[in-house]
């Protein structure tokens, strides 16, 4: 295991570009490292996609959870994709669902951002709750013991239109590589039986 997981400071972010070599890999041991400072092993595991498949750049959360489906099994608790996402309208009812159909939920919250434009294609893995909205004003719950963001654009000004306008070459790309990640460190936990005995309710 600590082969596998370097040492990280989590007062700080953690960056990883979406092109640069192994960044799946460092997605991974970035998340691994925050499960297991949680103690994760003793909680039900979810991951909640944020966003949706009506605006280019809010649906890298939809593409990562229908990836996500495709490729995990049910002992990981995954919600948000393309044919079934989870934004501003339904998100609070969700998060409820989760709260009573879990035992102690550890969520791992995704969700499409803005930032400056050199950091435009990078992946954010932090501790702690994500805070959906703020980038276009809106007041939503925060979501998630930890949460993983992909900046898809420049924000700043017009937030709304550049949601509508990004590339999703960009988009796409920052989707493979989180769901990549996610996956990679999910077959870490299943391969170590931290996940053994955890079902979907």
């Amino acid at each position: 295991m600590k082969n596998f997981l370097p040492s990280f400071n989590y007062t700080k972010k953690n960056k990883v570009t979406v092109n640069t070599p192994l960044a799946q890999s460092k997605i991974a041991k970035h998340l691994l490292h925050i499960l297991f400072r949680n103690n994760m092993y003793k909680k039900d595991l979810i991951i909640l996609c944020i966003g949706t498949d009506r605006s280019t750049g809010d649906s890298l959360g939809p593409l990562v959870g229908s990836r996500l489906m495709n490729h995990l099994s049910p002992e990981v608790g995954v919600y948000g994709s393309l044919a079934n996402p989870v934004h501003a309208v339904n998100l609070k009812s969700k998060l409820e669902y989760v709260e009573s159909n879990y035992y102690n939920p550890f969520i791992i919250a995704v969700d499409a951002c803005l930032g400056k434009s050199k950091n435009v294609g990078k992946i954010n893995i932090e501790p702690g709750p994500l805070k959906p909205g703020t980038g276009v004003n809106k007041s939503l719950p925060e979501v998630g013991n930890c949460h993983i963001t992909g900046v898809v654009n420049v924000g700043g000004f017009m937030e709304y239109l550049v949601l509508q306008n990004t590339r999703l070459s960009t988009v796409f790309q920052l989707s493979i590589t989180i769901s990549k990640g996610i996956i990679l460190a999910i077959n870490y936990l299943k391969s170590h039986e931290y996940l053994k005995n955890k079902q979907v309710k």
